[in-house]
């Protein structure tokens, strides 16, 4: 490989107008960004025809969404077309079973050794589906240890809790909801302007053209209120973070990536809480970058209120869930 690139380095400086008089080579990769990897056997083994069905597993852990990407075994010396794309729904669900060792009882993986044929891994192997996969696989592990089992019996009797503690801390899965305790079902919701509904209805970010989203102006206001007094341990806000913006560190700025907080993130907010004596302040935010937030409360309260007072830029505020527990 070596040789090629350098081979491909003389091309340009010596053979040829492109330009490169003035280019210099600083660095190259010393190992190569291979594709793919040796793959463990697990409870179940992901296939083309799972991901071209979505994927819709009982145990669904993490999703994927990038085409079937299929490099031929060839390489350079290839001369037909380097790769086939097989279309594959975006998204699409990996279930926890490909996650855990079939006849290994304390072997986990995630990434490109997940438990997956060639074809299905042509699209699993990209980092954002290879990080959800990881995330899915640490917190499938706290649970193992925190109730003395093993990875498997983890999918065979708790897949709920698996799938529950992954979109409270604001993974994605297709199709599954979040559940909220009884304290925001039972609540008043009321916001300042707009329906505040889609902050209670489980699914946090937008699917197609519904938003599943609270939308108001710098300033306005969204409250529960209870009709007797109620325990309230924490608050949590899940804001705005641009998903559809290219976030990504690099020298490359040709595809309008962003550097930045994005504009539409809340970037200050107060927590106010009712009590006998009407509103008091609890808690003010300032300078947040993060999508989810948590305010710890630990109070007996009647009601909980946020109010946003600024954003990185955005004259319009957008957010994805409140809840309390």
């Amino acid at each position: 490989m070596l040789k090629i690139v350098f081979g491909l380095w003389d091309h340009l400086k010596n053979h040829g107008d492109h330009g490169a008089e003035h280019w210099a080579l600083d660095w190259i990769e010393f190992l190569p960004g291979k594709r793919e990897s040796r793959r463990y056997i697990g409870a179940h083994v992901l296939t083309q025809n799972d991901i071209e069905s979505e994927g819709r597993f009982e145990d669904m852990a993490a999703y994927g969404g990038w085409t079937m990407d299929d490099h031929h075994p060839g390489g350079f010396r290839h001369k037909g077309k380097p790769t086939i794309f097989h279309p594959a729904p975006s998204p699409y669900g990996i279930p926890y079973r490909c996650l855990y060792s079939r006849n290994i009882a304390n072997l986990m993986f995630a990434g490109r050794c997940m438990s997956a044929t060639h074809m299905a891994m042509s699209s699993t192997r990209v980092m954002g589906t290879c990080a959800a996969m990881g995330q899915a696989v640490g917190t499938a592990a706290a649970l193992a240890v925190k109730n003395g089992i093993t990875p498997r019996e983890v999918g065979e009797c708790h897949v709920k809790a698996l799938q529950q503690t992954l979109l409270r801390d604001d993974c994605y899965l297709p199709w599954v909801k979040q559940e909220f305790s009884p304290l925001t079902r039972q609540a008043a919701l009321r916001a300042s302007s707009g329906d505040p509904e889609p902050l209670r209805d489980g699914i946090n970010r937008p699917v197609g053209e519904d938003l599943h989203a609270w939308e108001g102006k710098v300033g306005d206001r969204i409250e529960y209120e209870f009709s007797h007094p109620r325990r309230v341990s924490e608050i949590s806000l899940i804001f705005d973070s641009a998903m559809s913006q290219l976030i990504a560190m690099s020298h490359h700025g040709g595809y309008g990536q962003l550097t930045r907080v994005p504009p539409e993130m809340v970037r200050d907010f107060r927590i106010e809480i009712l009590t006998g004596v009407g509103w008091q302040p609890w808690r003010t935010v300032e300078g947040n970058y993060q999508r989810l937030v948590r305010v710890e409360l630990g109070l007996e309260v009647m009601g909980v209120r946020a109010v946003f007072d600024a954003t990185w830029g955005a004259d319009r505020v957008r957010l994805y869930a409140f809840y309390l527990d």
